[in-house]
């Protein structure tokens, strides 16, 4: 239990910055828009951080190792335009449950092809997984005719999506509140926890002491296919019907929401409490940006160079004291 506990509540100084820059957001909405505020306006937050969370629950696993997958944005695309076209194809076994299983089955299909790229033909992450997504976005559009499939999604993903407990909790915050769990009991309880944190640390180390190496990549992506499919389902439920590129804009919010948390990209360090304060920052300052109705560019110079600043702040200790 104290294992659980130290890999999800464990406060390190990445997080108290998180943490605070959370709070000054908070305050600074508050103070500039305070029409808004209110106990549905943070709940409407919290079920967009939830879709950017799932997919960084499976990137920091990856992450700890020091691997990278850059597949999440397709993956989850590919996942959701299947579960919508499951779900519309007027087959007699269509219906939610299989659209949703069918769609789990390829994210972890995709999640296996990367392992095996990464864990039995040694390819780097960065490019194996940056292939895998540019093959996926090539399928996809061969898929949907080069346009959005007419397809919608089924009503147990738009209840996944927008649905809310007792009309206040958003059903995509217990989904990633689940999917949350399951990592932490993982990364605290179990030995494969143990043998991520060691591989991400030294995998040469980790091998000779025995730990199945390949089989902790296959785990790690296989993982992250799952998060990003589960992120592709909700997606697709939250507009109605899966569209191309529906997708990218996942990518640099929930790799940055886990490394801001503290997770270091070379792996064996990293707290999933810090990813999720990493989550509601960057979700608070994209609406933040969205309710000053700054300029395209503007917004994207100043989100990106807000996650440089918490992560050269954070990461100063750690660079005087290596």
């Amino acid at each position: 239990m104290m294992n659980v506990i130290s890999v999800a509540f464990r406060v390190e100084r990445p997080i108290w910055i998180a943490c605070l820059f959370v709070l000054a957001l908070s305050i600074a909405i508050g103070i500039m828009y305070p029409a808004t505020v209110s106990v549905n306006y943070y709940m409407q937050q919290l079920q967009i951080a939830a879709f950017v969370g799932i997919l960084a629950s499976g990137a920091m696993v990856v992450l700890l190792l020091g691997e990278i997958d850059l597949s999440m944005p397709w993956t989850a695309t590919a996942a959701g335009m299947l579960a919508c076209g499951v779900f519309s194809s007027g087959a007699a076994w269509a219906n939610d449950g299989t659209a949703i299983s069918v769609a789990l089955l390829m994210g972890l299909a995709i999640g296996g092809l990367n392992a095996f790229g990464v864990a039995i033909l040694r390819a780097p992450s960065m490019v194996w997984t940056l292939g895998v997504n540019a093959i996926l976005l090539g399928l996809t559009v061969v898929y949907a005719g080069g346009y959005s499939p007419q397809t919608n999604a089924s009503p147990l993903m738009r209840h996944l999506a927008v649905g809310r407990v007792f009309d206040v909790v958003p059903v995509a915050a217990l989904v990633w509140i689940f999917v949350g769990g399951i990592l932490v009991l993982v990364l605290g309880l179990t030995p494969l926890g143990a043998w991520i944190y060691a591989m991400g640390r030294s995998p040469r180390v980790a091998y000779l002491a025995g730990i199945r190496t390949r089989a902790v990549v296959f785990f790690a992506f296989l993982w992250a296919g799952l998060c990003s499919a589960v992120g592709g389902v909700l997606l697709s439920g939250y507009s109605g019907q899966a569209f191309q590129a529906m997708g990218d804009p996942m990518l640099l919010p929930s790799i940055a929401a886990v490394v801001v948390g503290g997770t270091k990209v070379t792996g064996g360090e990293g707290r999933y409490l810090g990813t999720v304060v990493g989550v509601l920052a960057l979700t608070l300052l994209s609406n933040v940006l969205s309710l000053m109705q700054a300029p395209e560019a503007l917004r994207l110079i100043i989100y990106g160079s807000t996650i440089i600043l918490m992560l050269l702040v954070s990461n100063r200790r750690a660079q005087a004291h290596p």
